[in-house]
């Protein structure tokens, strides 16, 4: 840590401070002082869950109470908070992941990313998969919790920094399920306009509808490939879509 960190003086007056990420049980007042000294500002912690059963089940080494204990000194001592959760692990279910969410909004984080479990060959999870002793969910039941979490998160006023994982070779190479795209927030982003849509549609009786959207928002109302328009379509409404500026990022007005 200290070789890391020492590497970074030369650039000090470059930048305006450090981002890290770190296990919930390596943070302590030690740790903290020390990293304030070089100019950290941001810290991460991999939480991955706040249900003891599954990060037991997972082998995570570290409890829900020690995410509760690191935030609150990290907090207590000025720096950014970021946590990480993972969805769809070993052992727990929707519920659980949301009630992961719950307890993070909680604690009141700065930043989160969400990271659908992806089970990769040559692991505990993996081998735990080939035995049909786990099975995670499927690409559109973590698009559907997920946007949950989404609108959770945004209503809450806390940032999602990252939604799914990085493209890489050897992920693709070596994942076992299907749970992985590397779109998977707009993904989300259209699961949630299509609940939306679907919701209002009850008040509406006339098949030629307008959808009013704020223009930032169109394309994920749209969907990929136009696939929330082509639902619509399918249910037998022909639809316009407009801009409305008033409106938020994922509020919708059916006419």
């Amino acid at each position: 840590m200290l070789s890391l960190l020492n590497s970074t003086k030369e650039y000090i007056n470059f930048f305006k401070g450090i981002r890290l990420s770190t296990r919930p049980d390596c943070i302590d007042e030690e740790i903290l002082s020390l990293l304030k000294s070089y100019n950290v500002t941001s810290i991460e912690l991999g939480a991955q869950s706040m249900d003891n059963d599954v990060l037991k089940a997972n082998r995570r080494g570290h409890t829900a109470e020690d995410v509760y204990k690191s935030s609150q000194l990290i907090k207590e001592y000025g720096f950014s908070l970021g946590l990480q959760m993972m969805t769809g692990l070993y052992k727990s279910d929707f519920q659980k992941d949301i009630k992961t969410a719950e307890e993070f909004i909680k604690i009141k984080p700065d930043t989160v990313r969400i990271y659908p479990t992806v089970i990769l060959d040559n692991t505990y999870l993996g081998e735990l998969y080939k035995n049909k002793n786990y099975s995670s969910y499927t690409l559109d039941e973590s698009a559907g919790l997920c946007s949950k979490l989404i609108v959770m998160f945004e209503k809450a006023d806390i940032n999602i920094i990252r939604l799914g994982l990085h493209y890489s070779e050897s992920l693709e190479k070596n994942m076992l399920n299907n749970n992985y795209h590397p779109a998977f927030k707009e993904l989300c982003e259209n699961k949630i306009f299509k609940d939306e849509i679907i919701k209002k549609l009850n008040d509406v009786k006339n098949k030629n509808i307008t959808i009013f959207v704020n223009s930032n928002s169109k394309s994920k109302l749209i969907g990929q490939k136009k696939s929330n328009i082509k639902y619509l379509i399918s249910l037998g409404y022909n639809v316009t879509i407009k801009d409305n500026e008033v409106l938020n990022k994922y509020e919708i007005i059916i006419e």
